[in-house]
């Protein structure tokens, strides 16, 4: 599907996608209610006859089947048939907000060579350094998705003036940058090249291969920054929990 038959498409809309999936579009950008309707879709999704995975992004959602052997065309109109059915059940993107049922706090450095970006996203949001992470501290952003690599989230939403675009030449942050743009955070699972700006750095992997849960977060987990010295965050770089905490709520 092209960008153009994208936008025109109707929303919500099911729309194949390679030769085991298919993908259940709430919008062509991302929004709260296509990203609380992409999350509902896929935790119902998921228990439906013929599903293999089921992995929800911003403002879309993607179920897999088993594409193999001759049964494989009976399996997709099945399939399909059942996705259309749960699309059609209800208004998807009308869907309340709900409280979240984890919270986690994470342990960031806003000191020095872990923040080169700070002063210039907070001259983007109009306010002090000494503002923005207070505003940072303040807020209680969710998980909106996990991608671009294992378990690393894309996290929001921020205040208004952090809606500022993400940069078009692109800077090496580490493991474990926190960046900001576009009202949204990022925590950096693996060194990567980015446009978003560094304002931060954590202790904690969101990636923890060999673990029992190597992703420990999920999408919806409500996310809480705690401060803590450079010298403090180096001293938690050896355990991949990085002092976080988990509270379940509900």
């Amino acid at each position: 599907m092209t960008k153009e038959e994208a936008a025109s498409a109707p929303h919500p809309g099911l729309h194949p996608l390679g030769m085991d999936g298919f993908l259940a579009r709430f919008g062509t950008e991302f929004s709260l209610e296509a990203n609380r309707a992409a999350q509902a879709f896929a935790r119902e999704a998921s228990a439906l006859e013929g599903v293999e995975e089921v992995l929800p992004a911003l403002a879309s959602t993607l179920v897999r089947f088993d594409s193999t052997g001759d049964a494989a065309a009976g399996r997709r109109g099945a399939l399909q048939d059942r996705l259309t059915d749960l699309l059609q059940s209800r208004d998807w993107l009308a869907l309340p907000a709900e409280a979240a049922a984890r919270r986690w706090t994470l342990p960031v450095s806003f000191d020095g060579e872990d923040a080169p970006g700070l002063a210039e996203a907070a001259a983007e949001a109009g306010l002090s350094e000494a503002d923005a992470v207070a505003q940072i501290l303040d807020a209680a952003p969710r998980v909106l998705a996990i991608g671009f690599a294992p378990g690393q989230p894309y996290i929001g939403l921020l205040p208004e003036a952090w809606d500022f675009p993400r940069r078009t030449e692109l800077r090496d942050v580490p493991a474990g940058a926190l960046v900001a743009a576009i009202r949204q955070l990022v925590l950096f699972a693996n060194a990567s090249p980015t446009g978003w700006l560094q304002i931060g750095r954590t202790a904690f992997a969101p990636f923890q291969p060999g673990a029992e849960q190597p992703m420990p977060l999920r999408q919806g987990d409500e996310i809480r920054l705690a401060r803590i010295s450079r010298q403090e965050r180096q001293s938690l770089s050896g355990t991949p929990m990085g002092g976080a905490r988990l509270e379940v709520l509900r």
